[in-house]
C-alpha cells in the first residue's frame, strides 16, 4: 500500500500499452454517470476504440453510502479493436467505502485502486459492512496497488475560491477524479472543460468550480510522488477504418435505425410506450426527433401504449412501441391482435433481469421464450436481435423492412447492457441503403382486405378513408379473402396455417447465415445470439490464436432461423450456446433441428467474461 504526497517531480516517463479498462465506482450522487460518459467521449477524440458498461442501482433513492446505491461506470479502451467493456479492471476509482467492498473483485492482480480516504468515515464504513477500515488493515488489498488520496478534501481546497458550500464543493468530487485519470492516460480536459462550460452556462460558478477541481486532479499526477510503477501511460490511437464516426448507444442506434428504416419505407413514425427501466430512454431519443415528424406518445399504461401504436399502424402510419419483459407480458393479447388482423407492428424489448420486477437495472437475455412463443393460440411473428451497441442501427432498418413488407408485428430483442453500452459508429451513407417503400392500396377493383401477395402472402394496408376499400378488423377470426367474420372449422385451419406460412415464408427473404470466425466445419461451434456477441467473439478469437479447432456463429434472425443454418449446424462435432438465460436458443435449436446443442448459462444479471466462455470452449473440446 502507498501514501501518496505531493512533491515535485522531475520528468513525466510514460509506459505504452495496448488497452485498459477503467472504472469510476460510488454513490449514486457522485456523478459516476457523468464521469464515465466524459472519460469516454475524450478516448473517442483520441481515437481509441472502446466500449463502456454503465451499471446503475435498482433503488430510485437507496441511502448514501450503502452497497445497493452504488453506481458505476466501466469503459475498456485501446489501440486494438475492442469487443467488450473488459473482463477485470486495470484501475478502479472508488469514491466510498461501498464501492469498494462491490467492485474489489473485478480488480486484476496487481491492477490500481484509488481509494477517496476522505470518504472512509465510521458512519461509512458501517454503512458498507466493514468493522474496520480496509484500507489500513485488509490484507486482501495487499495484491492490489492501493492509491490512497484524500480527494473530498483537495477538492474542498480547489473550490474554495467560489464560496460554495462543503455539500456544493463535494458534488465537484468526480470531476477532481477525473483528473487524475485524465492525467494517468495522457488525456486532455479541453472537451470537458468545453461541456462544463456549456452545460453551466448559466451557473458559470459552478462550471468554473467543477473546472477547477478537475484542473486540481490533473495538476495532482503531474506534481504528486506515484508509485514508480505507476508513472502514467500511453495508448495510442487504434487503426480503424477512415470516415465521421459518432459514439453512440445501443438504445441511440435503435432510435436512429427506425427514423432511418421509415423513411426508406416513406411512412410515417409513431411511437407509443409507457416507462420501464431499461426501455424507457427510447421515448426520450424518439421524442427529440420532431423535426422528422415522429410522433411520440406517453400512454398511462403499457396496454394502452401498444393498442395506441396498433391504432397508428391501421391509420397508414407505422406504430413502434417499446418496453421490457414485464410490460412485454402485458402487451401481449394486443400483440396477438396485430398478428390477427395482420398489420405491421415493431415491439421493441430491451430485457432485463426476470421475472417479474426482478432485477431492474441488471442484464439478461430471458425473453426469447415470451418474443417467439409468448402468446395465445398459434400466432408466430418474426424474431430479430441486437448484437452490439451499434449494431442496432440496421437491426432496427431490418425490423421495419419486414414489418412493412410482410404485414406483421416484428419484435426487436436487446438488452440492459446494450441500450446503455456505447461504442464508436461509423456513420452510414444511407444512400447505400435500398429503400423498401411502402405502397398502399387505393385500386377497389376487386378489393379483398384478406387478399394476399402470391409471393409475400401479407395482405393489402388500407389507409382508413379510402374511397370504396372500407372494411372491418377485429379479433375474431376472418374468412379468408373477404375478411367477414367467420366460425367456420375449416377457414380458421387455413387462415392459422396461411399466417404461419407467411412468417416461414420470410427466411427466404433474409440472408443465409454466416460463419463469424472458423472454417463451415471442424469439432466445435460456438452459437449465439444479442449481446454475448463481444466476449464470445474475443474468446473464440483467443482460442484459434492458439490453434483450437473452434467457429463462431452469431444469430440476428431467432425466428423464422436462416434457412441454411440447420445445414451448418449439422457440420460441426459439438455445437454450444451461451446465453444469459436458462438454456432458451438451445431449446428452439434443439426442438428445430434435433441436434445435440448444449447450453452454457448465467443469470448473474452481468455479460459473459471472455475468461468464461474460453473456459468452457477449452472443457467442450478436452470431452
Amino acid at each position: 500500500m502507498s501514501e501518496v504526497s505531493a512533491i515535485e517531480r522531475p520528468e513525466e516517463k510514460r509506459d505504452e500499452v495496448e488497452s485498459a479498462v477503467v472504472r469510476f465506482a460510488g454513490d449514486s450522487g457522485d456523478g459516476m454517470q457523468l464521469t464515465g460518459t466524459q472519460f469516454t467521449l475524450t478516448a473517442a477524440l483520441a481515437g481509441n476504440d472502446l466500449a463502456t458498461f454503465p451499471d446503475f442501482p435498482a433503488e430510485i433513492r437507496a441511502p448514501a453510502g450503502t452497497t445497493f446505491g452504488v453506481s458505476a461506470f466501466q469503459i475498456n479502451f485501446g489501440a486494438r479493436r475492442i469487443m467488450t467493456s473488459g473482463d477485470s479492471l486495470d484501475v478502479l476509482v472508488v469514491m466510498n467505502p461501498a464501492a469498494l467492498i462491490t467492485n474489489l473483485s473485478d480488480v486484476k492482480p496487481g491492477g490500481i485502486v484509488i481509494a477517496d480516504t476522505g470518504a472512509f468515515t465510521s458512519r461509512n464504513l458501517t454503512k458498507a459492512g466493514y468493522e474496520s477500515n480496509p484500507l489500513e488493515t485488509d490484507e486482501e488489498l495487499e495484491k492490489y496497488r492501493l492509491i490512497q488520496i484524500d480527494m473530498s478534501r483537495l477538492t474542498v481546497e480547489s473550490v474554495k475560491e467560489f464560496g460554495l458550500s462543503n455539500k456544493e464543493a463535494l458534488r465537484s468530487k468526480n470531476m477532481w477524479a477525473l483528473g487524475l485519470v485524465y492525467w494517468m492516460y495522457g488525456r486532455p480536459r479541453k472537451a470537458s472543460i468545453d461541456w462544463l462550460n456549456a452545460k453551466f452556462s448559466n451557473q458559470p460558478e459552478i462550471a468554473a468550480a467543477n473546472i477547477a477541481a478537475l484542473n486540481a486532479g490533473h495538476a495532482f499526477g503531474e506534481t504528486a510522488e506515484m508509485p514508480a510503477e505507476i508513472g502514467g501511460y500511453n495508448i495510442p490511437a487504434a487503426e480503424i477504418e477512415p470516415g465521421l464516426y459518432r459514439t453512440v448507444t445501443g438504445t441511440e442506434s435503435v432510435a436512429l435505425g427506425l427514423l432511418a428504416g421509415t423513411q426508406l419505407a416513406n411512412v410515417g413514425l409513431t411511437f407509443c410506450s409507457y416507462p420501464i427501466t431499461p426501455a424507457s430512454a427510447l421515448l426520450h431519443q424518439l421524442a427529440a426527433m420532431k423535426e422528422f415528424g415522429v410522433i411520440t406518445f406517453q400512454a398511462e399504461d403499457e396496454i394502452a401504449a401498444v393498442c395506441a401504436a396498433l391504432g397508428a399502424s391501421y391509420g397508414g402510419s407505422l406504430g413502434i412501441t417499446s418496453s421490457s419483459g414485464p410490460g412485454i407480458a402485458l402487451k401481449m393479447e394486443a400483440i396477438g391482435l396485430a398478428i390477427a388482423i395482420e398489420l405491421p407492428l415493431i415491439i421493441v424489448n430491451s430485457q432485463r433481469a426476470g421475472p417479474s420486477t426482478g432485477m431492474p437495472t441488471k442484464t439478461e437475455q430471458s425473453d426469447l421464450y415470451q418474443a417467439v412463443f409468448g402468446r395465445n393460440a398459434d400466432a408466430p411473428m418474426p424474431v430479430i436481435s441486437v448484437s452490439t451497441s451499434t449494431d442496432g442501427f440496421d437491426v432496427a432498418v431490418e425490423a421495419v423492412r419486414l414489418a412493412t413488407k410482410f404485414m406483421t408485428p416484428v419484435m426487436l430483442l436487446t438488452d440492459g447492457y446494450l441500450a446503455n453500452a456505447s461504442e464508436p459508429w461509423l456513420i452510414p451513407d444511407i444512400s447505400e441503403y435500398d429503400s423498401f417503400e411502402t405502397s398502399f392500396r387505393t385500386d377497389p377493383k376487386n378489393f379483398e382486405p384478406f387478399s394476399r401477395n402470391p409471393e409475400t402472402l401479407s395482405r393489402p394496408w388500407v389507409k382508413p378513408g379510402t374511397p370504396k376499400l372500407a372494411h372491418r378488423i377485429g379479433g375474431i377470426e376472418r374468412s379468408d379473402g373477404s375478411g367477414h367474420i367467420s366460425y367456420d372449422p375449416e377457414n380458421h385451419q387455413k387462415m392459422t396455417d396461411l399466417r404461419a406460412q407467411k412468417i416461414d415464408n420470410i427466411a427466404n427473404y433474409i440472408p443465409e447465415q454466416e460463419i463469424e470466425q472458423g472454417k463451415t466445419n471442424g469439432d466445435l461451434v460456438v452459437v449465439g445470439w444479442g449481446s454475448t456477441y463481444g466476449p464470445i467473439s474475443r474468446a473464440v478469437s483467443n482460442m484459434r490464436i492458439e490453434g483450437l479447432d473452434v467457429a463462431h456463429i452469431h444469430l440476428r434472425y431467432i425466428w423464422p432461423l436462416p434457412k441454411n443454418l440447420e445445414g451448418l449446424l449439422s457440420s460441426f462435432g459439438k455445437i454450444l450456446v451461451p446465453e444469459m438465460n436458462n438454456g432458451q436458443l438451445v431449446t428452439l435449436l434443439r426442438s428445430q433441428f434435433l441436434l445435440p446443442a448444449k447450453g452454457y448459462n448465467k443469470v448473474n444479471g452481468k455479460p459473459f467474461l471472455i475468461k468464461e466462455l474460453e473456459g468452457a470452449i477449452r472443457s467442450e473440446l478436452d470431452k
